[in-house]
């Protein structure tokens, strides 16, 4: 479960802007996006073909 601590003059924006940050950061809005529609095997092929890819791009920049 992701929380913050809002500071005693902290903005409820700055908050919630921390808030979207580590949720995103967290992957949970892309999981349930992901399970939230059923997604056909070539949908699937073709999301597991775009994340080899980018990790590929990864993998080449380090080296």
């Amino acid at each position: 479960m992701t929380q913050i601590i809002v500071g005693e003059n902290e903005g409820i924006e700055s908050a919630l802007r921390r808030f979207k940050k580590k949720i995103q950061k967290a992957g949970l809005l892309a999981d349930i996006r992901r399970c939230q529609y059923h997604e056909t095997a070539g949908e699937k092929r073709k999301r597991k073909a775009e994340n080899a890819k980018r990790r590929g791009r990864f993998r080449r920049r380090d080296v």
